[in-house]
């Protein structure tokens, strides 16, 4: 800005910064600052109203836009990332958990952290896409009720999808469905790269009289192709706690219950 210029009223200076980050992806406080002439705590106050809007995510040091995923990770992949937050959010879904319950577990290395979880419950049936899920289950909780929804195999993921195992989900009354995702935000809600994933998802989340959505905050702010579900949707969202107090109030207005389950 030049010094002659009038000072921009916060909706003015929002939009402006929005553009800037359209343009150029990622931008630093520092970068930010020297921009509009204005202070740090006028940045991070700025930068806390759109991420509460879901428009923007933070970094450490500056802020982002909403990247695209257009891929996702193998399961051998995913296996060695975040694993104490993991480990925490499978604990907290898992609490959710009744005897008697008929419930989802979706394709995912955080939702087969549930697995151990689970082996104290009497009269479950647990069903799941994942062939790593109904492996560890017929190890560790035999005595439970297993369904693979079978259909299409992706071996890269170990999981089933597509039309028939979103049929078999159909045909079933869920009591709950934990749904995971690598990709999520407020504006777009859960999406994936995958548009063989989306029936699937769908079809869990139609079958079942409670849907909770388990997913890290790593993955926040980010979107693939295709829209599963608004996370209106969801009963509940189950992340870890290094989600920003900003985003957090932005994910609690749009209705779901929010679980934050530490580490960080």
């Amino acid at each position: 800005m030049t010094e002659d210029a009038p000072p921009l009223i916060p909706d003015q200076r929002r939009e402006k910064l929005l553009k800037h980050l359209r343009r150029d992806g990622v931008l630093s406080v520092q970068q930010i600052t020297q921009l509009f002439g204005v202070s740090h705590m006028t940045v991070r106050r700025d930068i806390a109203e759109l991420e509460r809007q879901g428009l923007v995510f933070t970094v450490p040091g500056g802020v982002r836009i909403a990247s695209q995923v257009r891929s996702e990770p193998s399961h051998q992949a995913k296996t060695q990332v975040e694993q104490p937050q993991k480990e925490a959010m499978a604990s907290r879904a898992a609490s959710l958990v009744e005897d008697g319950m008929t419930l989802y577990l979706d394709a995912g290395t955080t939702l087969l952290a549930v697995v151990p979880h689970l082996v104290h419950h009497e009269r479950l049936t647990v069903v799941s896409n994942d062939f790593s899920t109904v492996d560890r289950l017929m190890t560790e909780a035999p005595h439970l009720e297993i369904i693979h929804v079978g259909g299409q195999v992706e071996a890269a993921n170990r999981s089933t999808v597509g039309r028939l195992a979103a049929a078999t989900l159909r045909h079933l009354a869920l009591d709950m469905a934990f749904i995971s995702t690598s990709s999520w935000d407020l504006l777009r809600g859960v999406t994936t790269p995958s548009d063989a994933k989306v029936e699937v998802k769908r079809a869990a989340l139609d079958s079942s009289r409670s849907a909770v959505l388990v997913a890290g905050s790593s993955k926040f702010g980010t979107f693939g192709k295709y829209r599963v579900a608004p996370l209106a949707d969801f009963d509940a969202i189950i992340t870890d706690s290094a989600l920003t107090e900003a985003a957090a109030e932005g994910v609690r207005d749009s209705g779901p219950e929010l679980h934050l389950s530490g580490p960080a």
